[in-house]
């Protein structure tokens, strides 16, 4: 049974019936089996050792290719399964999070910290220096920073710091949290970032006779 959804969100699971193929993108149906080892003995011949412990093979019916999983985790192919960065993301913070992407189905913990220092990039660009994430984030707060973002800049902070500094929290155990600090990141840049800009954007077009109405409102002119 072959579906074709090109846009399921279907992520690959172990021993699912049907999932989003790695490979092809399709919503197809897999067939699985264990993985074998064999040894050549010579002259054509091999020698069957049996089937390897913890590894498992997914068959894709939409494209014929396989899919290797190692104690229910995807091998391969690679994927990242974290969302990609929002457009305004500054150059050197997206180079961490692109890579934070890149191996956070490998290791949780070593996208927590890729993403805690692209925090600590990300903070340069909102005003801060950069070297305190919580001294910087404090300075943020006396001056009028949105509670939410307070929340999500001090979420990816102690985290990020966690897995870094192994804490109370294990995100190997408990990868959804490492992968809501992708969303935290987006959600910050959005906030600080991208509203700003467009509000300035919309601002900029209005008639000049009228920012300087309100120029003149405000006491400025």
């Amino acid at each position: 049974m072959v579906t074709r959804l090109s846009f399921d969100n279907s992520a690959p699971t172990y021993l699912g019936n049907a999932f989003c193929c790695p490979h092809c993108h399709a919503y197809a149906h897999q067939t699985w089996c264990t993985a074998t080892a064999y040894r050549y003995v010579g002259r054509g011949e091999t020698e069957c050792f049996g089937p390897i412990d913890s590894l498992m093979v997914s068959y894709c019916a939409q494209c014929t290719k396989y899919s290797v999983w190692v104690k229910e985790s995807l091998l391969y192919p690679l994927t990242a399964t974290a969302p990609m960065p929002v457009p305004d993301m500054p150059e050197d913070v997206q180079e961490d999070y692109l890579e934070a992407r890149s191996v956070f189905d490998l290791s949780p913990k070593s996208a927590a910290a890729l993403l805690r220092l692209g925090l600590q990039k990300l903070m340069v660009h909102l005003g801060g220096r950069g070297r305190d994430l919580n001294t910087d984030i404090g300075n943020l707060v006396r001056d009028g920073l949105p509670v939410k973002v307070q929340q999500a800049l001090d979420a990816v902070r102690v985290i990020g710091n966690n897995a870094v500094h192994p804490g109370q929290i294990d995100l190997n155990d408990n990868k959804e949290t490492a992968a809501a600090l992708f969303g935290l990141i987006n959600f910050i840049v959005e906030q600080m970032i991208t509203q700003p800009k467009n509000i300035e954007q919309i601002y900029g077009s209005l008639p000049q006779s009228s920012r300087d109405g309100i120029q003149r409102r405000d006491g400025n002119l």
